[in-house]
């Protein structure tokens, strides 16, 4: 797609399929905030396979339509990235596929439910089914839809402790879940600072040409730098907050977002320097943290509860 026609799509329900590779879609959903995540499609030789869905019936639905548009085959397989309902709550329309999942993707999807639905009850979520992943792998995994071989790979906790990657070695394109999203604040209070960043080295080391986020727009390698930047950022100020004994929410109130005051849902901030206090004070990456806590926080220091775009 030419960037003159993806600026001509401004609608937040207008979502599109673009084709990054020959037979490998983005599937992207402006504007990239909360819950409005992106999934991707790889077409081959008569078969078709899933990356994610969408958070409400309604989005996986058009999604189910958009892929149905440029294959005949419904898709076979369903990868998940992590557990999140964005990127999971469409599931159950895809009813034929196989989901794969990481192992903790599983657990994780089945112990939160339809959670998320309770923190926006405004959202028209629709007749939701919980189907998470029913073939879960450890470390990796290798999928093959046609000719195109798909390595399903967990790189480590970055934004949650079950994250997968998507990489097709052949096409060079990665789809990263929500390990990055361009113009987006990252969000790793599931996960880890430090991990994020060692798993960032990770996916460089792939030498992806195309990278497919989970929100915002596709993008290349350098999405790689634009993250590590914003969570080095985090992890000093954090620092700098420890050692002059502030409690996370003092130095989010006092913080000068600088170079990343353009990024969207900036309120993230809080939850992220929650988990970089726990991990400068000795947490392991991933250790669990109070979800509950951190979200109601999150929305003091917003002073309203973030927008829901889904």
């Amino acid at each position: 797609m030419t960037d003159e026609r993806r600026q001509d799509r401004t609608a937040p329900d207008d979502a599109w399929l673009e084709e990054v590779a020959d037979g490998v879609f983005a599937y992207v959903q402006p504007d990239g905030g909360w819950c409005l995540n992106n999934a991707g499609l790889v077409v081959s030789d008569g078969r078709a396979a899933l990356v994610d869905t969408a958070a409400t019936e309604t989005r996986a639905r058009r999604l189910r339509e958009a892929v149905r548009g440029v294959t005949a085959a419904p898709p076979g397989v369903l990868v998940n990235t992590h557990f999140h309902g964005d990127h999971t709550f469409g599931n159950f329309v895809f009813p034929e596929a196989l989901v794969v999942g990481h192992e903790r993707t599983r657990s994780e999807a089945l112990a939160a439910g339809l959670h998320l639905t309770g923190l926006w009850p405004d959202v028209r979520w629709g007749a939701l089914e919980l189907a998470p992943p029913a073939l879960t792998y450890r470390d990796g995994v290798t999928l093959h839809v046609g000719d195109v071989r798909v390595e399903v790979l967990h790189p480590g906790p970055a934004h949650t402790t079950d994250d997968s990657v998507v990489w097709l070695p052949e096409q060079r394109v990665l789809f990263t879940g929500d390990i990055v999203m361009p113009g987006v604040t990252p969000f790793c209070a599931m996960g880890s600072v430090s991990g994020s960043l060692a798993v960032l080295d990770r996916l460089r080391a792939l030498g992806a040409r195309t990278v497919v986020p989970g929100h915002g727009p596709v993008a290349g390698p350098e999405v790689f730098d634009a993250t590590e930047s914003y969570l080095r950022w985090v992890r000093a100020t954090a620092r700098r907050g420890l050692a002059d004994r502030l409690t996370p929410m003092q130095v989010a109130r006092a913080c000068d977002l600088g170079e990343f005051a353009g990024l969207r849902d900036s309120e993230r901030l809080l939850p992220n320097l929650r988990r970089a206090y726990a991990e400068e004070q000795g947490a392991a990456p991933g250790a669990p943290l109070d979800i509950g806590e951190l979200f109601a926080e999150m929305i003091e220091f917003h002073g309203r509860l973030p927008t829901c775009r889904a």
